[in-house]
This record gives C-alpha cells, sequence and structure tokens, in this order.
C-alpha cells in the first residue's frame, strides 16, 4: 500500500493521524532504539522542537521542525508524515526530510574529525631502548 507522504494513519483505526506524541515519533523515525531512549533524549535537551525544549509528551504536528543531536551529530528534520508504528528503515525515511544545510554541515564536520584523527599516527608500541627510558623515567 502506497502512502502519500503527507497523510498518515493509525494501525486500529483508519482516519487520518493529526498529532503524535514526540517520543512515539523519533522511535517511529528510527532516531531511538528505543521510546524510553528518545524520552531521555528530549528532556536532556538533545532534541529541540522549532528551536526550543520540549516535553516527550508534546503533540507533533506536520510540518514541525526538529532539530536532534546524536553523539557528534545533528541533525535538522522537517516532519512530513506522522507515524506511531515502528517499521522498517526505507518506510521510516517517509516521515521526515533533512535540511540541504543540515546534510552540509554534518558532512563537513565529518570530514573534520577524519582530518583530525588521521594526524595523531601512533608508530606501535616501544621498542627495547624506548621501554627501557620509559622505566628510568618512570622510577626516577
Amino acid at each position: 500500500m502506497e502512502k502519500d507522504p503527507g497523510y498518515s494513519f493509525k494501525a486500529t483505526e483508519m482516519q487520518p493521524m493529526e498529532k503524535v506524541r514526540i517520543d512515539k515519533w523519533l522511535w517511529a523515525a528510527r532516531f531511538f532504539k528505543t521510546r524510553s531512549l528518545a524520552k531521555a533524549a528530549i528532556e536532556g535537551g538533545k532534541v529541540h522542537i522549532d528551536g526550543h525544549k520540549s516535553k516527550a509528551s508534546r503533540q507533533l504536528e506536520l510540518g514541525t521542525v526538529l532539530t536532534i543531536r546524536q553523539g557528534f551529530d545533528t541533525k535538522t528534520v522537517e516532519v512530513i508524515a506522522l507515524s506511531e508504528q515502528r517499521r522498517g528503515a526505507p518506510e521510516a525515511l517517509l516521515l521526515y526530510t533533512e535540511t540541504a544545510e543540515s546534510i552540509a554541515k554534518r558532512e563537513t564536520q565529518a570530514a573534520q574529525r577524519k582530518a583530525l584523527n588521521q594526524s595523531q599516527v601512533s608508530d606501535g608500541k616501544p621498542n627495547k631502548k624506548q621501554r627501557r627510558q620509559i622505566h628510568r623515567f618512570l622510577t626516577n
């Protein structure tokens, strides 16, 4: 059954959904593995709704802009469909669109992190002479 991205249905009844709790939507859109993790992120200030902190029980509507911080990445997404059911990843992608600025920013930050990690190359473990020097340094 093909779904229109701006029009979603509840599983129990075939009436269009107007609102859904933010923690349920984040879980259904596969940003978090469990609803309790989604709730903890919302309460911890890692999820902003239209630029403001919120409660997990807040009702989410179509067109709402969310800023979600996960690890090093920050995603800015717009809600284009509502769902209370967690489905497969391809269907979860139909629930939101990530802004172009957000994608570009994440890619540049990832490239910077990668460049920073490559500059710190170690020579491996110390050889016998270096181990003796380390041992002398630590004992004195």
